[in-house]
């Protein structure tokens, strides 16, 4: 058999071992001829596949089924705890660093200021925060299988190379390679917001729905497009930059030099700017009172009546439903998901958000489409488990753990 023949035979390996475990995440527990039908694989090609699952402890029997005659099916389902994996955030600022089994339930975690001017900082700074993490649970962990990481830029996952990141001068950072050679282990790396929307379509707002945009409003504004189930990268693999829509070309200069991007208006910095601009300028407020503002104080004074705290978001929804509109022309989801502290005042804000989406966009379009706030945005590091759950599903990391 030549490289060829046998890259071929691997990877039909890998994709019918992703589609049968696949199959068992999702739906189990699950009898190997349900497991059969839904796959269209030949049975023996099933059997053969959860023996190898089970041999490795990545899914177990459970009690058995009832039959509509014969023998009675053994039900399968996936094994979670003994294996863990380690997710990182890392922020502009800070690092977070979490512990996970395989069910997505997070174990321990902990949060550090982190300034990095330089690449040789960031990597140095993050291989000691995670050596530290792991000799502070290490008893706490079966078998560590991978470590995820997410951050605000360019990033290629397929290759695990850092691109661009704003506040630091990257390289072409192999980041993946680098940390997968210093803890023997995989790594998986992953932009920020395109992770928060693959966590939000596996364990969030979007699971029920297999084309989903996810708006994320923080320190800025970005998009996360799921499609057939699948993060929407492009072949340039980075897409979803909404913040950078150009909502009024009179508006103020971004950081991307542009003038008026979305970011420009509806980003927590941008909402901060305003409130305090509006104060100085005498505008009454119950915020005056306050020795400091947050968003969250914003959304609370809203929620309570505070005229120029309403005006504000209401000019926030505004400005989103006019960006969202666009994205629901060009993408036709089944849902449009909103993370962000923003959503604490959510029955202000979405309702601008549809009256723009309703006025600017197809009515096939938008009838039905819900807007619904994220479930998993204070997760921190949510989304960076949420790489590590895409190789296993897509049998990249699975393939390893059979030892393939």
């Amino acid at each position: 058999m030549n490289g060829t023949q046998k890259g071929n035979v691997d990877l039909v390996k890998q994709l019918n071992g992703a589609a049968v475990y696949r199959l068992i995440d999702q739906k189990g527990p699950i009898s190997r001829i349900q497991v059969a039908e839904l796959s269209q694989l030949a049975p023996a090609s099933v059997t053969k596949i959860t023996r190898q699952l089970l041999e490795k402890g990545l899914i177990k029997e459970v009690a058995q089924q009832a039959s509509t005659g014969g023998r009675r099916a053994i039900s399968l389902k996936t094994e979670t705890s003994p294996f863990h994996s380690i997710a990182v955030r890392l922020g502009r600022d800070y690092v977070q660093v979490s512990l996970y089994d395989l069910g997505a339930n997070e174990i321990a975690s902990e949060y550090h200021e982190f300034n990095y001017l330089h690449q040789n900082e960031l990597i140095e700074g993050l291989i000691d925060y995670i050596r530290s993490f792991i000799h502070s649970y290490k008893e706490q962990m079966e078998q560590l299988i991978a470590i995820g990481i997410v951050l605000p830029g360019l990033v290629n996952p397929e290759l695990g190379v850092v691109e661009y990141m704003h506040n630091v001068e990257i390289d072409a950072l192999s980041l993946g390679d680098i940390i997968h050679d210093h803890f023997g282990v995989e790594c998986f790396i992953g932009n920020d917001i395109r992770g928060l929307a693959l966590a939000e379509h596996y364990f969030g707002a979007s699971k029920d729905s297999q084309d989903s945009i996810l708006i994320s409003v923080g320190r800025g504004t970005g998009a996360g497009m799921i499609v057939n189930g699948q993060i929407f990268l492009g072949y340039n693999r980075n897409v979803g930059e909404i913040g950078h829509i150009q909502i009024d070309p009179l508006g103020d200069r971004c950081q991307c030099g542009n003038f008026g991007c979305l970011e420009t208006v509806a980003s927590n910095p941008a909402i901060l700017r305003r409130v305090h601009q509006l104060l100085e300028q005498g505008h009454p407020s119950s915020l005056a009172e306050l020795s400091s503002i947050a968003i969250e104080d914003i959304c609370a004074h809203a929620n309570l009546g505070d005229e120029l705290s309403r005006q504000i978001l209401f000019n926030v929804g505004n400005h989103i439903g006019k960006a969202v509109a666009i994205t629901v022309n060009l993408f036709n989801p089944q849902k449009i998901v909103i993370a962000g502290q923003i959503t604490t005042a959510k029955d202000l804000i979405f309702p601008a958000i549809e009256r723009n989406v309703e006025s600017q966009s197809l009515k096939a379009f938008y009838k039905n489409l819900p807007i619904v706030a994220s479930e998993v945005y204070k997760q921190p590091t949510i989304a960076a488990f949420a790489m590590i759950k895409r190789a296993m599903l897509n049998g990249v990391l699975l393939q390893k753990l059979m030892g393939e």
